[in-house]
């Protein structure tokens, strides 16, 4: 089929369409520029959720299983594509819910619209990506995390990389990200660059029978920042969080994750040692309060806050860090 034409004459593709055009993405089957062209229609349009759903189905079907054990765990991963360049807030709200004694399997790529991915910076840092199911148990067993870099589980998203990098715009693959982990986690805590794909991902995530906690800045952020008002989207609930409980009130400015590689991973490891800025700290808070409550759905936003802030001032969280990348 052509899914091009249909894509530029203004039609949806069907799940299983897009099943199949991601599927044939995936084997080498569709040319670069025909690529090129189905992400930047579909970009210009607006992504469907029959095509969020059919283009989930085939990165699925086409992945790698890590083979991990856990009884349960959380993935932490936000849709990226806001511009914000914030500081790695899902991967250090990843590295927290580890040193409180959470499983995390974090799915992550290379930043592609933003200047550092959580695998750009974790790379940095001197972790090594591994696909081996042996060494990833290994770390969740020992460290209560380990990192499923999407390259090496993904063969469409490894087919799409370069694609991706040269427009240098967000496209359905930021959206797909968090929902594709290879890793079938009990728990998820993700944001999205808009209102609407939230709304799309708590369909979808029902579907899934997972615990989850969806959430979107309306300031345009994918992550809780406190910078305006965040709707914040459950299984069966909503809520919206303007305020921090600390009511410090942040500027983006204060949440940067800076100019380069080297800086981001320098803001990065001063979070973890509990010597980042209380703007900081406070944001990160947040993201975990929220993980928290997703794993425990009866905690309260405050309590989980308080909770969270504390454990992030006292630096344990650089030790979890250190046993795994240095």
């Amino acid at each position: 089929m052509n899914y091009l034409k249909k894509l530029i004459d203004n039609g949806t593709l069907s799940r299983e369409e897009a099943r199949l055009c991601m599927i044939q993405i995936g084997r080498d089957e569709i040319s670069d520029a025909q690529i090129v062209a189905i992400i930047t229609t579909i970009r210009m349009r607006g992504l469907q959720i029959s095509e969020l759903e059919g283009f989930q189905d085939a990165l699925i079907e086409l992945a790698k299983s890590p083979e991990l054990h856990a009884e349960q765990s959380i993935d932490c991963c936000g849709t990226g594509g806001d511009g914000k360049n914030t500081f790695n807030i899902s991967t250090l709200t990843s590295f927290v819910l580890a040193s409180m004694g959470y499983q995390v399997v974090k799915h992550g790529n290379y930043g592609v619209s933003s200047l550092c991915g959580s695998s750009t910076v974790l790379e940095y840092l001197g972790y090594e990506f591994s696909a081996n199911p042996v060494e990833l148990q290994r770390q969740l067993d020992q460290h209560n995390i380990c990192f499923l870099h999407a390259p090496l589980f993904h063969p469409a998203l490894l087919r799409v990389a370069p694609l991706r990098k040269s427009i240098g715009i967000t496209t359905l693959f930021n959206g797909l990200g968090p929902l594709v982990n290879p890793h079938p986690s009990t728990h998820q805590l993700t944001g999205t660059y808009s209102l609407e794909l939230a709304k799309q991902y708590q369909h979808i995530l029902k579907s899934k029978r997972v615990n989850f906690t969806v959430l979107h800045g309306l300031s345009g952020y994918d992550e809780l920042t406190f910078i305006g008002g965040t709707r914040v989207f459950h299984a069966h609930s909503e809520q919206f969080i303007q305020h921090s409980p600390n009511q410090l009130r942040i500027r983006p400015e204060e949440i940067s994750g800076g100019n380069s590689v080297a800086e981001a991973a320098r803001i990065f490891t001063s979070i973890l040692r509990g010597e980042g800025t209380e703007t900081q700290h406070t944001v990160l808070a947040g993201n975990v309060a929220l993980a928290l409550q997703t794993l425990n759905s009866g905690l309260n936003f405050e309590h989980a806050f308080s909770k969270a802030y504390e454990h992030i001032r006292s630096g344990k969280s650089f030790y979890t860090f250190k046993n795994v990348c240095l």
